[in-house]
């Protein structure tokens, strides 16, 4: 399993941040906003693969595209970034070794504090 950053993900969140489409939850918040496998289900029904990856800022470029199991690192709803995302996918970037994720997950973070 070779995860990677996700960079159009990375553009994708960067752009809806600058935009303020931002939930500024805290971190405990995640579990409740994440959306549920229905919601993943519908969204990619509707919007189709890419644009289901442009919400994940981990791919795996070994496994299928078109499965849930290519993407990780989630870091919103489907129309906004919750903060609450984005610290949560910091904390299992950096406790996974996948530093160049961690570290564009911080930067999300402090874009996101900084408006």
């Amino acid at each position: 399993m070779a995860i990677e950053l996700n960079k159009p993900a990375l553009r994708h969140a960067r752009a809806l941040i600058r935009d303020g489409k931002v939930v500024r939850d805290e971190r405990d918040d995640w579990s409740e906003a994440a959306p549920s496998a229905a919601e993943e289900n519908a969204f990619i029904e509707s919007e189709g693969w890419t644009e289901y990856s442009h919400w994940h800022l981990g791919v795996d470029r070994d496994e299928d595209g078109r499965t849930k199991k290519a993407y990780t690192f989630p870091f919103g709803d489907f129309r906004k970034v919750h903060r609450s995302g984005v610290i949560s996918g910091e904390s299992r970037a950096g406790q996974y070794d996948h530093d160049e994720i961690r570290d564009a997950l911080k930067s999300l973070l402090e874009l996101i504090d900084a408006e």
